[in-house]
Parts: structure tokens; C-alpha cells; sequence
């Protein structure tokens, strides 16, 4: 039972990208900030936005890489490497398109499906062992129209139904963090 120490929230930087589909990740990542009450510092030796809290006497930490998506496993690994965490205490938030709106999916290890950030982390940590919060964003439709469909907002039904999905997960944080992840699977993974 692996307690998580490092959670990252990706999205894309720049004001182009703000509160578009592919950022989901970051959404939750700062409520849970706003949840704890920690401040997030850009730290540029981590290429990334930090926070720290304690958690029953285990030192924890948040990040929001300061990169675009395709180059996320940059500050997640430098900062893992810094403070010896390893990839089984890692959990990384994630827009994920094979899940409708309003879904999440706690896993530990699999593939990158395609997600730019899941792979550069996979590339730079030399390792898939560490858990993922999948949090739905539907898919367009056809592979053609996905690149323009995460880089774009959801409507505000979609953006509610994400929303109520990170608060479903910031509900959990504490099993999360203390490792109980199976329990917690098997929350989430139940229909809303």
C-alpha cells in the first residue's frame, strides 16, 4: 500500500489555453490547493508551481508544471528525483478522453493513451508504476477532432459535470493520500 506524496495536476500553460478541456487536470489541482489552504509557488529549479503540506508527520507535496503538456514529465520527475519520492507515491490528475464528463478513474500504472503529459512523465520518471486520477471529458467523436476538442472549453453542462467529478475526488483525498486506493476505486468508479 503505497501513500502518495507528490500530487501533480497537468494542463497547459498560457492564457490560449486557460480553462480549456486539457487543463482538467489542473482544475482539480487547485481547488485541492484552495481545499487545503496552500499556496502554490512557481519554483523554476522544479519548472513548476509547488505547494507543501504536512500529512500525519510525511512531508507532501502539489505541483502544477509550468510547461506545456508535452514536457510535464520535466517538472514531476525533477522534483520526485529532489525529494526521493517514487513513482508508486506519485498520483497525477488527468483530462481523460475515453471517459464521458463527470467520470473518474483511480489507477495505478497502464499506458499513456495517447496523452502527451502522461507520456513525457512515463519517459522521465523511466517508469509507468505511479497512480492517475482519470478525469472524464468525453470525446468528440472521431480521432480528427480531438486535438481541436481538448483545446477548446467545454459547454457549461460539461464544465459543471467535471466540476462535480474533481469534488467527488477532493472527497477521497485523504484515502488517497493514506494509500487506501482500492476503497476508493471502487467509490469512484460507481455511476454518479
Amino acid at each position: 500500500m503505497s501513500k502518495i506524496r507528490l500530487i501533480a495536476g497537468l494542463g497547459n500553460i498560457g492564457q490560449e489555453y486557460e480553462g480549456t478541456r486539457h487543463n482538467a487536470g489542473e482544475w482539480f489541482l487547485h481547488k485541492l490547493a484552495d481545499e487545503l489552504a496552500i499556496d502554490m509557488n512557481l519554483q523554476t529549479k522544479f519548472h513548476g508551481f509547488v505547494g507543501q503540506f504536512i500529512y500525519q508527520g510525511q512531508k507532501c507535496f502539489l505541483l502544477y508544471p509550468n510547461t506545456y503538456m508535452n514536457k510535464s514529465g520535466l517538472a514531476v520527475a525533477r522534483l520526485a528525483n529532489f525529494y526521493k519520492i517514487t513513482p508508486q507515491e506519485i498520483l497525477v490528475a488527468h483530462d481523460e478522453l475515453d471517459l464521458p464528463c463527470g467520470q473518474l478513474r483511480l489507477k495505478k500504472s497502464g499506458g499513456h493513451g495517447g496523452h502527451n503529459g502522461l507520456r513525457d512523465i512515463e519517459a522521465q520518471l523511466g517508469s509507468r508504476d505511479f497512480y492517475r486520477l482519470r478525469i472524464g471529458i468525453g470525446h468528440p467523436g472521431h480521432q480528427s477532432k480531438v486535438v481541436s476538442y481538448v483545446l477548446n472549453k467545454p459547454s457549461l453542462e460539461n464544465k459543471i459535470e467535471i466540476d462535480q467529478a474533481i469534488d467527488r475526488a477532493i472527497f477521497y483525498i485523504d484515502d488517497i493520500i493514506q494509500g487506501n486506493h482500492q476503497m476508493v476505486m471502487n467509490k469512484l468508479h460507481q455511476k454518479k
